[in-house]
């Protein structure tokens, strides 16, 4: 039996917290809504802000959610948990008793994006060329957002699988002598340079500093939407050498998980950064690092890469955790 109806969905990570209501079992996620995570001290605090300003459209004074299911960049582990890159903390427990749930799940933002892979359509992600098959096996997904996320989801006898983890702490290697340089420099300033180190948000001025340092430049402190702007204008060349590094490092990362999990059925890139580049992205060397590695060559060559351009993915894959999840949870 799932989880009693309605239902609130959310999916929080460390810059913003989106939310979804569903009160018909076949029904939409309707009152969609994006809260900054800065602006409220907590994720209870923020349910009920997004509660309150949904309440007069859906006809009522106040809302109750009879179950929720809440998608958190971060380990899941234990009923004490602490965002990866925010300083939100917070207890299930306390948060379930606090918002009168009957049930809550709470699961990681990848868990939860992998569970929405079978579900996408075609009109939610831009593939390189041949369509990710969900016929085809195991769906791997790989996010630079704040932070790094990686999953994946395999078809079981009950219905799809996730397979959540920390994928984006995995080191990251160099594919050629200009990566080797750039991750040396890292390397020399973290010590371990990690896929999140340099292929996220956060990760983004880290890698512009080190493209700088490298061509003997001073680097400017750009955040990362500055180098984004500058590298797609084309007004700065080492703002688009970042970029064009960014998409190649991807490229081999994605390539090492699409292996690691044998998804054959196509790995997508999710998180916020790749859809605003666009056309650079698909004319950038991600896809020939991705295939670039030896024996496995021809293995890649068949599996299919898309961008999820649908920022509001990981809430179907909360839904799909609550129409799995049974009271008892």
């Amino acid at each position: 039996m799932p989880a009693p109806l309605p239902w609130l969905v959310a999916d929080i990570g460390g810059t913003n917290a989106r939310f979804g209501w569903i009160d018909q079992a076949q029904g939409p996620i309707e009152h969609v809504r994006t809260l900054e995570v800065s602006a409220h001290p907590g994720p209870v605090e923020a349910v009920r802000a997004y509660l309150a300003d949904i309440a007069p459209a859906c006809g009522q004074a106040v809302l109750q959610p009879r179950a929720a299911a809440v998608a958190v960049a971060t380990p899941v582990v234990g009923d004490e948990l602490l965002l990866t890159n925010s300083g939100w903390r917070f207890s299930r427990s306390h948060m379930q008793q606090t918002l009168g749930l009957q049930a809550l799940r709470v699961l990681n933002d990848f868990e939860a994006l992998s569970l929405a892979l079978p579900r996408l359509g075609a009109d939610q992600w831009r593939p390189h060329a041949q369509p990710p098959r969900a016929d085809a096996g195991v769906l791997a997904v790989v996010g630079p957002g704040t932070g790094l996320g990686v999953g994946a989801a395999v078809r079981a006898p009950g219905g799809w699988v996730a397979l959540p983890g920390e994928g984006g702490h995995a080191t990251l290697a160099a594919t050629d002598d200009d990566e080797a340089r750039v991750l040396t420099l890292a390397r020399q300033w973290y010590g371990h340079v990690s896929g999140e180190r340099l292929l996220s948000g956060i990760g983004l001025p880290v890698l512009h500093r080190a493209v700088c340092t490298d061509a003997g430049t001073a680097e400017p402190g750009l955040s990362s939407p500055q180098i984004v702007e500058r590298g797609l204008a084309g007004s700065d060349p080492l703002a688009r050498r970042t970029l064009e590094l960014f998409c190649a490092l991807l490229g081999n990362f994605c390539g090492s998980v699409a292996l690691i999990y044998g998804a054959r059925g196509g790995l997508f890139i999710g998180g916020g950064i790749v859809p605003r580049l666009g056309d650079l992205f698909f004319a950038s060397r991600f896809r020939e690092k991705f295939e670039a590695k030896g024996r496995c060559r021809s293995y890649l060559a068949d599996v299919p890469t898309a961008v999820i351009t649908d920022t509001l993915a990981a809430l179907t894959g909360a839904r799909a955790a609550l129409e799995s999840t049974a009271l008892a949870d």
